[in-house]
């Protein structure tokens, strides 16, 4: 509606409002937050959560309301037919920027439970964000080098404890865990580096993908296979709410959780090279899939 705005303009009304959102939706949902620490009865535990998750969404809706209202975007979206907000989903997708995260939360409102990240551990320190993500139950994980667990062996496997405990937490309510299989948002610098055998992706990383599914495959209906393209290339959040984002393709295709694909990643190494190939074919796919919608 504003498009016709000059760029800058946009750019700071559009933050502006952003801002604001975030400050007071926040504001409200780390009150909740406090008073289901304060108050932690048991019973009323999944009604406490009921209520930040819709503090969320109203924010999400309101930062969708935002990019709809300071910028014209060629949304084009194919593939999510059959989804249900009532059902659990792994969400794995590409990475190209932080705009990836509005992208699929815009995308996917109303059409899917929450999206949940798993985030690192530094992020908990972002001004009011970090709170929020920590009322909202998004777990933080430390992420520990090789030679960092050989110095300190005592912490190896440490990092998936914390994964398994997150699981436990998302079996009380539907909700969309998001991988972003690559671990890192994609650079040039970073596919030469890695020698990756795909164009557009880095190289996938399987581990945290089994881990999800053998902790949640009771409960784990689907699994959403997501490639964000953007035809004019990724930017950057500014670069997104200014308008220089002209076009963005989010391509779905929904797979089967089955039996061969849920086992003992890091214990079992016929499987693990089962899985890795099944994660590779994949990627394989989706990278094809870029080249084709480019």
């Amino acid at each position: 509606m504003l498009d016709f705005l000059p760029r800058f303009v946009k750019g700071s009304l559009s933050f502006l409002l952003y801002l604001i959102n975030t400050v007071v939706l926040c504001s409200i949902l780390l009150s909740v937050a406090l008073v289901k620490l304060l108050v932690p009865i048991q019973a009323f535990k999944k009604y406490y959560d009921i209520i930040l998750v819709a503090i969320a969404m109203t924010w999400i809706r309101i930062n969708a309301f935002n990019t709809d209202l300071f910028n014209k975007i060629d949304w084009r979206f194919n593939g999510a037919e059959g989804l249900e907000k009532n059902e659990w989903y792994i969400l794995l997708c590409n990475h190209q920027s932080w705009v990836d995260i509005l992208v699929l939360q815009k995308m996917f409102m109303d059409k899917v439970p929450m999206l949940k990240f798993f985030l690192k551990k530094e992020l908990i320190w972002v001004p009011i964000l970090g709170l929020a993500w920590w009322a909202l139950d998004f777990p933080f994980m430390r992420r520990y080098s090789s030679e960092f667990l050989r110095k300190n062996p005592h912490l190896k496997g440490k990092d998936l404890e914390s994964t398994k405990k997150a699981c436990e937490r998302f079996k009380t309510i539907p909700v969309c865990i998001v991988n972003f299989v690559e671990g890192t948002r994609f650079k040039p610098a970073k596919h030469k580096r890695q020698n990756s055998p795909y164009k557009h992706l880095l190289k996938p990383k399987a581990g945290g993908v089994a881990f999800v599914l053998s902790a949640m495959g009771d409960c784990m209906h689907k699994i959403i296979d997501v490639t964000i393209v953007y035809p004019d290339g990724a930017d950057t959040f500014w670069g997104f709410i200014s308008g220089r984002v002209k076009k963005i393709i989010v391509d779905v295709k929904v797979l089967p959780i089955t039996s061969d694909i849920k086992g003992d990643y890091f214990n079992d190494p016929e499987f693990r090279d089962r899985f890795c190939d099944w994660i590779n074919t994949i990627w394989r796919e989706k990278d094809n899939k870029i080249s084709s919608l480019l």
